[in-house]
């Protein structure tokens, strides 16, 4: 059976502001590492040792957060399966308006005259049977995906320095300077997401980071 309008619709895989929380994430695990580096005693065994374990981590969790990506996703989609059987199985009009209008956000909501839920009502009854199961679709194994790929890759600008200096207090200059930048693009772009300053947000993005950073190396994270 094909799958009805209505639960076929996807998303966009990673949201902006999603995506930011991703990479913000994987640079506070990396910079747990480097940061705990000691650059008077570190070595190059020292450096690998910090290095291996850094993207070992950052693989460990982007795994973790791809899977818990998919169980959001199922959820929802097995949330947007009840609603619309509910709304097929509704007793009356009145009360299939008021579980679409549940369904959306309360400001689409609000906008909603009783003439649109119910073209609304009357659109999803006509649609075939919703399917007996919430099931994931390629989109969301998608978004899995590049929730990965966020958390992962976002390890490697940070470690480059590591790979490539000789030096170990230069290393961990340009690698503190690489992280200070993607802090502050981060920030900004979460500043425009919410519709403010990006500059200070920019750098609140930085300290937030240089807190978080602190308290998981203090916490033994």
């Amino acid at each position: 059976m094909p799958a009805t309008p209505a639960l076929a619709v996807n998303k966009r895989v990673l949201a902006a502001d999603e995506r930011i929380a991703e990479v913000l994430f994987g640079l506070i695990m990396v910079l747990t590492f480097t940061g705990s580096l000691s650059i008077a005693d570190a070595g190059r065994d020292d450096i690998r040792a910090m290095l291996i374990g850094a993207i070992g981590c950052n693989v460990a969790w982007g795994v973790i957060d791809g899977v818990l990506y998919l169980m959001g996703c199922l959820a929802e989609r097995g949330r947007d399966l009840s609603t619309y059987r509910a709304v097929r199985e509704a007793a009356n009009p009145r009360q299939a308006h008021r579980l679409i209008a549940d369904a959306l956000p309360p400001i689409l909501a609000s906008a909603l005259e009783p003439d649109a839920l119910e073209q609304i009502r009357q659109r999803l009854t006509r649609l075939p049977q919703p399917p007996d199961r919430a099931r994931l679709s390629a989109s969301d194994w998608r978004g899995a995906f590049g929730v990965f790929l966020l958390v992962f890759l976002s390890t490697f600008p940070v470690a480059v320095p590591f790979m490539v200096m000789q030096n170990v207090r230069g290393a961990v200059r340009a690698s503190n300077l690489v992280a200070i930048v993607m802090l502050f693009a981060a920030g900004i772009a979460y500043g425009q997401i919410v519709g403010r300053t990006p500059l200070a947000f920019g750098a609140g993005m930085v300290a937030l980071g240089g807190v978080l950073v602190g308290l998981t190396i203090t916490l033994g994270g």
